[in-house]
């Protein structure tokens, strides 16, 4: 009789024989940044903040402190802020890029990326620049690429365009090379579906569009692997130097695909909805909070990611630490 469960008798053993490791430097934190002088609470996403600069420096120097592998900044603005070309966006001295400075200031250790999108600041709360009823592919081109020099010119280490927009990243790769940020790398969005996981991260940042949908630049759920495969391959050429699948888990079959096809690292996103569902479930009793958690990112870890960016970062890295 062969017995698979010699290895697994004992939690030594089960140490011993794994090949998936989760680690905090595996996890990157995405956090929420406001004008506010107070930090605000997110009631979709327990645990999460709308931070004020100060306690968005606390948060970075708690994630540098943890040894999680960095925190993704995403800007929100008041809707009297936002208009149609998301000019908050680009400026140079914009709620992103002066929050990035101040982290790079006070935890210079820690690495700092930085989301590179229009939505939140637009009034209308889609990507790019809105032409009729549609988004304009081309006229968003330049704004997301003078979003990412701005980006890279207050210290961001990595910029992760997330638009969506055909030709981004070979666009902002011209940019930042053009702007003397040439070592600044690319984390694309590549593989991003149009979901329903993103609802309480649209709750968090006030970008859900005033009008339509994003479907016609987000991804088909039922498109198939040619899509995904043909969206990295753009990437890929035009320069990005990560490739990451959003939402997470219910997409986790695109990650191994993308292994075997590119020499380059892989990044999930462990999107807002993900996150509540489990909250919401723990919060009632009916599931493990700790245990599901980790599980779903390690998950992630096995399918091929290098890191995952998730809200959990912090509650599992001190978890790991136990």
């Amino acid at each position: 009789m062969e017995r698979p469960r010699r290895l697994r008798i004992n939690s030594g053993i089960r140490r011993l024989v794994r090949e998936v490791t989760l680690e905090p430097k595996n996890m990157v934190w995405p956090l929420f940044v406001h004008r506010g002088s107070e930090p605000e609470e997110i009631a979709s996403m327990p645990g999460q903040l709308r931070h004020s600069m100060s306690s968005l420096v606390e948060a970075a120097a708690k994630a540098a402190e943890l040894g999680l592998g960095g925190v993704m900044v995403f800007g929100v603005l008041p809707q009297e802020e936002k208009n149609s070309v998301g000019s908050g966006a680009y400026d140079e001295h914009g709620l992103v890029q002066e929050a990035i400075r101040l982290i790079k200031q006070r935890v210079p250790q820690l690495t700092v990326m930085a989301d590179t999108c229009l939505c939140e600041y637009t009034d209308h709360g889609h990507c790019g620049i809105v032409s009729g009823e549609t988004v304009d592919n081309d006229a968003t081109l330049e704004l997301l690429a003078k979003t990412a020099v701005s980006q890279a010119a207050a210290g961001a280490d990595i910029v992760a365009p997330s638009a969506m927009m055909d030709g981004q990243v070979g666009a902002i790769r011209n940019a930042l090379d053009q702007a003397g940020f040439a070592n600044v790398p690319i984390l694309s969005y590549a593989v991003k579906f149009a979901s329903a996981f993103y609802g309480p991260f649209r709750d968090a940042a006030d970008s859900a569009p005033s009008f339509g949908d994003r479907n016609s630049y987000q991804m088909d759920p039922a498109a198939g692997y040619w899509d995904a495969l043909r969206e990295a391959e753009i990437d890929d050429r035009e320069g990005a130097d990560i490739l990451m699948v959003k939402p997470a888990l219910p997409y986790i079959d695109i990650l191994p695909k993308l292994k075997e096809r590119f020499n380059k690292p892989l990044a999930a996103y462990h999107v807002s909805g993900e996150f509540a569902m489990i909250k919401a479930a723990a919060a009632n009793g009916w599931v493990d909070e700790k245990r599901l958690a980790l599980e779903s990112l390690t998950a992630l870890r096995r399918a091929g990611a290098q890191f995952v960016l998730t809200y959990y970062a912090p509650e599992a890295a001190a978890w790991l630490a136990q």
